[in-house]
């Protein structure tokens, strides 16, 4: 017997986002919005749902950040968040916090805004 989709393009999510974590609201990892999340291949311990197997998937192609797998799955990102616990926790994916930056990179950081500022000035239509 064929599983009921979970997911319908016309009308979105079919089943309520808590569904997906077990009514959990609280991922058990500290994830940041930019934590970088990539498969493994190793196969997870227990059975998870589709959710669990859709960021697999995601994520098997590279590594993604949290905020652009819930926005693949179309899930709160807390939501996004304790199914990426389920899979840490299970050995299917490694994460990876974002980079941070000293002090005394001030310089890199204006370097690279002023750079952005120039190529969106040379994109978008200036105003009279």
């Amino acid at each position: 017997m064929r599983e009921p989709p979970q997911f319908d393009e016309a009308a979105g999510r079919l089943g309520r986002p808590y569904t997906a974590s077990s009514g959990r609201t609280r991922p058990t990892t500290g994830f940041e919005l930019t934590t970088l999340v990539r498969a493994t291949g190793a196969r997870p311990l227990r059975y998870f749902g589709p959710e669990h197997r859709r960021l697999l998937q995601l994520c098997a192609g590279g590594p993604l950040s949290v905020a652009e797998l819930a926005a693949q799955l179309r899930l709160p990102v807390v939501v996004t968040k304790v199914a990426l616990c389920d899979l840490l926790d299970s050995g299917a994916v490694a994460v990876r916090a974002p980079a941070r930056m000293g002090a005394g990179h001030g310089a890199v950081e204006r370097e690279v805004l002023e750079t952005l500022l120039e190529g969106l000035r040379r994109r978008l239509p200036t105003r009279p």
